[in-house]
């Protein structure tokens, strides 16, 4: 099955929320201080981390219907290092309601060139990916989980893509504590 594209809606806008909470321990104690506000009820449930394994952190949305749980990291390497992009994210998501497993999702923090096609190595392991503005997902779904079961083996993880301006850039994330993550939002989502 071969991917084209994807809703990244309600799922993106909690990943980098989630995201945000982790990378900025000071932007949540400010957030603290201020007093809360009741969410509008059309906003999608707020994700938790959970717990921190290594390079890796586990988010979960409130138990319910709608849980969402996955595993998120950010490169620990981005070359060139000169260029101006946003934050970059990979998360893998479970969604019990939508029997969704082991979803690879990979905010790459810029616009894809679409004739470029990005690529993931993890050993010596190669993965195609798909690229919907600055967001990249595995381009065939049933690679899924043999992408997981590389992540648990390796040691790191190379995001390869070009941007509208054509520059490679090359992302390495480390898989430090992945398999932990992976197995502690399994059990936060069953």
């Amino acid at each position: 099955m071969i991917r084209e594209t994807r809703s990244l809606a309600p799922l993106g806008a909690a990943v980098m929320g989630a995201a945000l909470v982790w990378a900025s321990a000071a932007m949540d104690a400010h957030a603290q201080a201020r007093p809360s506000r009741p969410a509008p009820a059309a906003e999608p449930a707020k994700p938790a981390l959970v717990a921190t394994f290594g390079d890796w952190g586990v988010f979960a949305t409130p138990p319910g219907k709608a849980r969402t749980c996955y595993s998120l990291s950010q490169p620990k390497q981005r070359q060139p290092a000169n260029l101006n992009r946003d934050p970059a994210f990979i998360y893998i998501s479970h969604r019990p309601a939508d029997k969704v497993r082991n979803e690879v999702s990979i905010i790459i923090g810029f616009d894809v060139k679409p004739d470029r096609a990005p690529k993931a190595e993890i050993g010596n392991d190669v993965f195609d990916l798909v690229a919907k503005g600055g967001h990249m997902w595995l381009k065939n779904a049933s690679d899924e989980g043999k992408f997981v079961a590389a992540l648990r083996k390796g040691s790191r993880l190379v995001i390869k893509a070009h941007s509208m301006r054509n520059n490679l850039t090359t992302d390495t994330y480390s898989l430090s504590g992945v398999g932990q993550a992976l197995d502690r939002a399994l059990k936060e989502c069953p």
